[in-house]
């Protein structure tokens, strides 16, 4: 940075600073006159000792990144034109200015110590005013900023909770939500079921037909149990053929009714439709089970896996409470 002179002294006037805009007191230009105009080449960062000061972009153009100790990762940097200010926050903190200014083009910037500020602010209630606009304006692009991060974070957070393959919940979201489900049954005394679903012999038919037809065969699988379900029903692939679906609001026979029509639908499916192939050798097998009283999600786990079990050594392709 390279003092180049005085405000005073150079060719701009208050009418080229926002902040100052619509202020017609002759004093602040007197005020102003003694204040250093530096000048900052293209590339290089402004260096202020880590104090607070009120730069004022003359000419050219200045990039500010967020405080680096914020650990915000976001694209938060904003680029300050001719005019408008940079340093207001860590005047008024009286704070050390942590952003990163860095110049994008051959600036020149007029520096403001903070206690002239304050003298400013107390002599002129235009500045005042502009400031708390400009402050107004800031909060509300960082609250939007804000929202914005929530929204992708929620978003990236609900794609962690969905199986890549077949689109249906995963592992993650089962043992998040199945305890919270859990929960709210015993509170509200009302049914809750699943049912676990296994695809029987699928290791042999990807070692026949490969994984490529083995990953088509379990997507369709998945649409069969996700197109029966109802809306506020859920389905999950709990491991590599294993599915479930999770009944909320659903008692015991009607669960077992559910279990019994997915298994039909599943002997009929096509995995490939062009090939006018049905899906008898990707049959289920089915466990059904119903929360008891005073029991969890572990216990429900357990009755369902059981129920399962029974099914296989039943012969499979059927459904077993």
């Amino acid at each position: 940075m390279d003092p180049i002179g005085t405000f005073g002294a150079s060719s701009y006037s208050t009418r080229d600073l926002q902040l100052f805009r619509d202020a017609d007191d002759p004093i602040i230009g007197q005020m102003l006159a003694p204040c250093a105009v530096i000048r900052v080449a293209a590339g290089r960062r402004v260096e202020d000792g880590m104090r607070a000061r009120l730069y004022i972009v003359l000419s050219g153009m200045l990039e500010v990144a967020p405080d680096a100790h914020s650990g915000s990762e976001d694209s938060g940097v904003s680029r300050v034109l001719p005019g408008e200010s940079v340093g207001e926050q860590a005047v008024l903190d009286d704070a050390v200015n942590l952003a990163a200014m860095t110049a994008l083009e051959d600036c020149e910037l007029l520096v403001i110590e903070p206690e002239l500020v304050w003298q400013l602010i107390d002599r002129s209630n235009v500045l005042a005013r502009n400031l708390l606009r400009l402050l107004s304006f800031r909060v509300r692009h960082a609250n939007a900023q804000l929202k914005r991060r929530q929204r992708l974070g929620e978003f990236y957070r609900q794609l962690s909770l969905n199986d890549g393959l077949t689109g249906l919940y995963n592992r993650a979201w089962l043992g998040e939500m199945l305890p919270k489900l859990a929960a709210r049954a015993r509170q509200d005394g009302s049914p809750l079921s699943i049912i676990m679903i296994d695809l029987d012999h699928f290791k042999r038919f990807n070692d026949t037909h490969g994984h490529l037809a083995g990953d088509a065969a379990l997507s369709s699988a998945a649409g069969v149990i996700r197109e029966s379900l109802r809306p506020s029903d859920f389905a999950v692939r709990y491991g590599g053929e294993e599915l479930m679906a999770v009944l909320p609001d659903t008692p015991a026979a009607q669960a077992e009714m559910v279990a019994e029509r997915l298994a039909e639908r599943l002997r009929t499916t096509m995995v490939f439709p062009d090939m006018r192939l049905p899906l008898p050798h990707i049959t289920g097998s089915f466990g059904v089970a119903s929360l008891a009283p005073g029991g969890d999600e572990h216990a429900l786990m357990a009755a369902a896996d059981a129920a399962l079990y029974r099914a296989k050594q039943a012969g499979r392709d059927r459904v077993s409470v």
